[in-house]
């Protein structure tokens, strides 16, 4: 009976740590990259005004040029939203929450499958003589008790290579 209370202890203890733990891990996170395009902030307008816009630079669309896509409402204002559906890059959908005609274009993001999340992305473009920097980001928040993922996540690991592969697409666009 003594062992059976040691390991029913210990199992106990390996429970509760990690979510004690938990409890002192921030809930939120964000992530963002920039890049300076040779181009005048109308001209990268173009690229980052709707959701159709930013689809073209998506590194997504790399991972899965298969994926299933779903357009409802006028694309370009607040409350269109787009939908995806993949087996590799997994299921949600976005939907335009603010539009600042040159300077913000920000979703509301819900990932379904294979984790549920929301968070926002944004598109913030900045004019600098005639160049614009482009900064691309994200941010959300993760609940109790998965929050603990926070203190093992490297968004630069994670996101930092796909990121860079769409900010290098958009200024390509733009620069045309």
């Amino acid at each position: 009976m003594n062992t059976i209370k040691k390991v029913g202890m210990g199992l106990l203890i390996i429970i509760a740590i990690p979510l004690i733990v938990a409890l002192f891990v921030p809930k939120d996170f964000s992530y963002e990259k920039s890049i300076t395009i040779n181009a005048p902030v109308d001209s990268v307008w173009v690229n980052a005004n709707s959701l159709t816009a930013l689809d073209k630079w998506s590194p997504w669309n790399d991972h899965d040029p298969n994926m299933k896509k779903e357009m409802t409402g006028m694309d370009g204002t607040i409350g269109a939203k787009q939908s995806w559906e993949s087996g590799i890059v997994g299921s949600g959908s976005q939907t335009i929450a603010k539009v600042e005609k040159p300077l913000l274009f920000e979703t509301e993001l819900n990932f379904t499958k294979p984790n549920e999340s929301n968070g926002k992305a944004y598109v913030k473009l900045i004019p600098e003589g005639a160049s614009t920097n482009a900064t691309w980001g994200m941010t959300g928040s993760i609940s109790y008790p998965f929050n603990l993922m926070n203190l093992f996540m490297d968004m630069e690991k994670n996101m930092g290579k796909d990121w860079d592969n769409g900010l290098s697409k958009l200024k390509m666009l733009s620069e045309k």
